[in-house]
């Protein structure tokens, strides 16, 4: 499975930015976005079922961001809304081949990783 998160840039807070992911290769269960900040660990965002569409945000984008698939372009989505400078990081999609909710934050439920994208938000 081969994963490359794309769309990242530098934004003013209050702006908007939209992150693509697009898959290849096996049958996924979920996919997940995850990022990065300079000297902090790898934290979820949000994440989306293949199957059934359901997604999951972390509290701290909750009501800004939104995590969406195309199934037919085998692509996720990360449309991210109201950016704040504490968003700046590098974002990563991930995706797994299990689709236990109760880990579905854990990084280490994931599969496969793509090579991040940053995004910058400036005050």
């Amino acid at each position: 499975v081969q994963l490359q998160a794309s769309g990242g840039g530098l934004v003013q807070a209050g702006g908007s930015l939209r992150l693509s992911c697009p898959t290849s290769g096996r049958t996924l269960s979920i996919m997940g976005w995850f990022r990065q900040a300079p000297g902090k660990e790898r934290e979820f965002v949000a994440a989306v079922r293949w199957s059934a569409g359901s997604t999951y945000y972390a509290d701290s984008v909750k009501g800004r961001f939104t995590v969406s698939r195309d199934n037919t372009k085998n692509t996720v989505y990360l449309q991210m809304n109201s950016l704040k400078p504490e968003d700046t990081a590098v974002y990563y999609c991930a995706a797994s081949l299990r689709g236990i909710t109760s880990t579905i934050r854990l990084p280490s439920s994931y599969n496969y990783w793509g090579q991040g994208t940053l995004v910058t938000v400036s005050s």
